[in-house]
């Protein structure tokens, strides 16, 4: 533990290692392209691209626990999870660093995380391959008013996306959706009027698109609480300079059987049933953080990033 180091020191380090991390592991996958472009050595490749995420994400934890004193608290994790099963993953969204809190915490217990991206960012120079040899899903998203011209573009979306993640069939992985739709900031919680004290409004459209393309892969959904008490207002900046006290995830498993399903492209009826079923673990995730804040900051923190929502 290096976090008797000054701040900018440790910044620096952070900033450096973590840098230097990415791109080292980077550089690897991107190796695994050409192999997977023949289809004998598809299946060696992704496993060998899985496997330089997992050296990605060990390393992140290893500079973040020896420059920061930060304390890490992951509840839940007394129900066996396996890295032979497939999860859909739930999760509310603080700041940039919530995809390295999670990965660290899920690394051991489940299949690496991928993430649901735009078709668009497959084009993007080197990222969109990396991506690519990750198994990334790529969804060519059309908008309402796209929809409503032509009918028939709705379920384009739903299977091009489905298309893509056919290389999952038999093959154990885990979806991550940010069901937020961006990261809690106060001028979003103020201009949302939310009605939660720490979150935003949850979209259901995330993940009813992942079910309609993966749902009946899913062994379980993974609801994530990530709660960062004590943190400045700054997540991501406090992280880089080792002022975050304490990271607390909590993993709720709740089985396939008790998610509502049904057709959430066609019927409505459905999509309000769905919608009430995601407000409801949205008021019990906004509970759960209100006592994590009560048992892991029992002393008002002035400049702490929930200590300015609860004042709003």
């Amino acid at each position: 533990m290096l976090s008797f180091l000054p701040g900018p020191l440790i910044a620096f380090f952070i900033l450096s290692l973590c840098i230097a991390n990415l791109m080292l592991w980077g550089c690897l996958v991107l190796v695994t392209v050409p192999l997977k472009l023949l289809p004998p050595l598809r299946l060696v490749a992704s496993r060998a691209a899985n496997g330089c995420m997992h050296g990605w994400v060990l390393g992140n934890e290893l500079v973040l626990k020896a420059f920061a004193p930060t304390q890490w608290h992951i509840q839940g994790l007394s129900q066996p999870l396996s890295k032979d099963k497939s999860y859909l993953i739930i999760c509310n969204h603080l700041s940039a660093m919530d995809i390295a809190a999670v990965t660290i915490a899920l690394r051991h217990h489940v299949p690496m995380l991928k993430f649901f991206l735009k078709q668009q960012l497959l084009y993007f120079p080197f990222l969109g391959l990396a991506c690519w040899a990750l198994d990334m899903p790529f969804m060519r998203r059309y908008s309402k008013s796209d929809i409503a011209k032509d009918p028939k573009r709705g379920s384009a979306d739903i299977e091009t996306t489905r298309q893509s993640c056919e290389k999952f069939r038999g093959y154990p992985t885990c979806v991550i959706n940010f069901v937020e739709g961006s990261r809690l900031t106060l001028d979003k919680h103020r201009r949302q009027r939310s009605p939660y004290h720490y979150l935003l409004k949850p979209k259901s459209g995330g993940i009813a698109f992942a079910m309609a393309t993966l749902g009946d892969q899913f062994d379980q959904l993974l609801d994530l609480t990530v709660v960062y008490p004590g943190t400045p207002d700054g997540i991501m900046a406090a992280f880089v300079s080792g002022k975050v006290p304490k990271v607390v995830i909590d993993i709720d498993v709740v089985p396939m059987t008790q998610v509502p399903q049904g057709d959430y492209q066609t019927d409505k009826g459905y999509r309000v049933e769905f919608q009430q079923w995601l407000n409801q673990r949205w008021l019990r995730k906004d509970k759960l953080i209100d006592e994590q804040l009560r048992q892991h900051q029992p002393e008002l923190v002035a400049d702490s990033f929930y200590q300015a929502l609860t004042s709003d």
